[in-house]
């Protein structure tokens, strides 16, 4: 009688994480993906920055680069304020300024 009982537990694990295999399923194409995707065009657009384009960096400055290093940008902000900005703090184009 015990091993009646046994005989069946492997189908019933399967059917137990099914559920949870679907879930990551549906959030990896959901969430993890698109976010991928995104960051990886993020970075191609600021390899491709260069002198003249506005940006906004993560901590919302917003300014102009004047010039271009391997590792950072200088931008001015206002009229005579410059900053050196790290490339990973660059969060965008600001395209609404631009036009």
């Amino acid at each position: 009688m015990l091993q009646d009982a046994g005989g069946g537990s492997s189908w019933g694990t399967i059917t137990m994480f099914l559920p949870l295999v679907l879930i990551f399923g549906i959030f990896y194409f959901l969430v993890i993906m698109p976010q991928r995707k995104k960051q990886q065009e993020l970075t191609q657009v600021i390899s491709n920055l260069k002198i003249g384009d506005r940006v906004v960096t993560n901590g919302g400055l917003i300014g102009k680069i004047v010039e271009v290093r391997d590792k950072s940008f200088f931008i001015r902000s206002a009229d005579k304020s410059i900053v050196e900005i790290a490339r990973a703090a660059v969060a965008g184009i600001d395209v609404e300024s631009s036009n």
